[in-house]
């Protein structure tokens, strides 16, 4: 390494240390850092191969400013200050446990990694049918519907269902024939994505692109943890969905000379873990194993949602389960490290009239904060900084010399 290389290195590492911008753009260190910051990891399975003609979306846009407060940005576990330590066996890529009722983020891992929602997407679909259908609007039962691959809640042609009994399919059984019905009834695939897109962003879930309306794998899926805690939080504000999601069985109507059947909820934490409200299961090969579980206890309300786990050495429902013990455990005033937002958020406007930086000094290091000790402070910051450089690269250059 070159004493030019090293010196970039050092002053790079010691401006990131402290949280100070380089050359006046954002820190890109976390881009690196935090594993898929832009797009979910590769396709293990050709479910994502665009068809002929068609081209595959380009990852979406990444925030300015991190939804959910500064921490959201961070990759590796965010936990309170003084916080004790995480339960053992987590193997989530991704999780954010959160407060349903307030919506204060009490402990995360890489929360905006992006990542496929697999089943868990049927949220988002459920929420969009509360929007904009009646629930007691009738639906025939179709044999495309019977086509639809993955699991199937039993919509078929000589099948009449009302909009909430499909809804109940979804949830419960999570009938990827039933999000065909639904999404039919909502105006056909393409107005369904959109209205679930808008329906994200409008949250400002901004890390969710919807490819299908049951969750399974297409061309340019994503979405993450935090998303899928705000699109959840919104949907149990809904008694509807707050009503079906909890129920553990269900009737299910025939059609033609089939009989009815009772369909049971996948949510096993229903019968396992005293307290749960809610939930949804999920997997793909793509996905692998995702979790939303819900639970009250003592009037608190908590929600967790894992992304990209898996079922060893730790089933999913004890992951969850841990984490939901984690966070009743902690006392009500501990300090919050992010925030579920209920809109989508401003982005930061450009100053009308910006400063030019004097010759010299990076943009970055020439407006620090005003008010209160800051104006101290940052002399401090940059002259630490200047000497820790300094230093680091006296040794490296001295050791070039040794080895010359």
């Amino acid at each position: 390494m070159t004493g030019h290389r090293a010196a970039l290195l050092v002053a790079a590492v010691g401006l990131s240390l402290v949280g100070l911008p380089l050359n006046g753009q954002p820190a890109t260190a976390l881009d690196t850092a935090c594993a898929n910051r832009l797009a979910p990891p590769p396709a293990v399975d050709a479910s994502e191969t665009p068809h002929p003609g068609q081209v595959a979306p380009g990852p979406l846009p990444v925030s300015a400013k991190p939804v959910g407060g500064p921490r959201m940005d961070e990759c590796a576990d965010i936990l309170p200050l003084g916080a004790p330590p995480l339960p053992p066996g987590e193997t989530a890529a991704s999780w954010v446990l959160a407060d349903l009722d307030s919506g204060t983020v009490l402990a995360a891992r890489n929360p905006h990694a992006r990542h496929r929602p697999a089943s868990l997407l049927k949220v988002l679909t459920a929420l969009v049918v509360l929007q904009r259908l009646d629930l007691n609007t009738t639906v025939d039962g179709t044999q495309e519907d019977a086509n639809i691959p993955g699991s199937r809640v039993g919509v078929g042609p000589g099948g009449h269902y009302t909009v909430r009994q499909l809804l109940t399919g979804l949830l419960l059984n999570s009938g990827n024939d039933a999000a065909n019905a639904l999404a039919r009834q909502l105006g056909g695939l393409p107005a369904t994505l959109d209205a679930m897109a808008s329906t994200a962003t409008d949250l400002g879930a901004l890390d969710t692109r919807p490819t299908s309306p049951s969750g399974l794998d297409a061309p340019g899926m994503s979405t993450s943890a935090y998303d899928l805690t705000v699109v959840f939080r919104a949907a149990m504000r809904r008694p509807e969905f707050a009503e079906i999601d909890r129920l553990q069985l269900f009737d299910w109507p025939g059609r033609g000379d089939l009989p009815g059947f009772k369909i049971s909820n996948d949510n096993r934490m229903l019968t396992n873990y005293p307290g749960t409200i809610g939930g949804k299961t999920g997997f793909t090969d793509d996905a692998r194993h995702t979790r939303i579980a819900a639970a009250e206890r003592q009037g608190r309300r908590l929600v967790v949602v894992l992304m990209r786990g898996e079922q060893y050495p730790v089933p999913m429902d004890v992951q969850a389960a841990r984490l939901l013990d984690y966070g009743f455990a902690l006392p009500v005033s501990t300090p919050w490290v992010g925030m579920l937002v209920e809109h989508r958020p401003e982005e930061p406007k450009p100053s009308a009239t910006p400063q030019p930086a004097p010759a010299g000094l990076a943009p970055s290091l020439t407006a620090p904060p005003r008010g209160g000790g800051d104006d101290l402070t940052w002399p401090l910051v940059i002259g630490g900084i200047v000497v820790v450089v300094g230093v680091a690269l006296s040794i490296l250059i001295a050791q070039c010399r040794r080895r010359s």
